[in-house]
């Protein structure tokens, strides 16, 4: 490996130490101030759930929860649907597209309930303000949490 980028991975685990040391919050408790620029973990109990990265914390954490969210800013509810309705498997053709999941009553129920299920999960965060390092940090806490639904496949 690279000297110089493993020096650089090097320096993630003390950030990955401040986001696990850090008392899980619920999104319905938000403190008045929080970072912009972070990643953020959502779990429930010790089960780890997910990683993001984000410009805008209080932001991206409605799109991942508020009722009216869409398939393109709630994305993590979408697959938690996804997995409960069995409909794992993107489609790009118009037949089991996101829009028309979407469109599907069961489906879109199961949305629903994805999204409050979001809004009841623990949050932790990290400040990071690297675009580089909130990349790799994004990657790092996820690979040792192993969060099942992070996916870092291009679509």
């Amino acid at each position: 490996m690279d000297d110089a980028f493993k020096q650089f991975a090097e320096t993630l685990h003390p950030s990955f130490e401040r986001l696990m040391k850090m008392p899980p919050l619920n999104m319905s408790a938000l403190p008045t101030r929080l970072p912009e620029k972070c990643i953020y973990l959502l779990s429930e109990g010790a089960n780890h759930l997910y990683v993001g990265r984000t410009r805008r914390l209080r932001n991206r954490l409605r799109q991942h929860s508020r009722a009216g969210a869409k398939h393109n800013q709630a994305v993590f509810a979408f697959r938690l649907a996804r997995e409960v309705t069995g409909r794992t498997t993107a489609s790009y053709s118009s037949e089991g597209s996101r829009t028309a999941l979407s469109a599907d009553p069961t489906f879109s129920e199961a949305f629903s309930q994805a999204k409050a299920r979001v809004r009841n999960m623990d949050l932790r965060y990290v400040e990071e303000s690297d675009p580089l390092r909130q990349a790799l940090l994004e990657i790092y806490v996820s690979v040792v949490l192993g969060t099942k639904y992070n996916d870092f496949d291009t679509h």
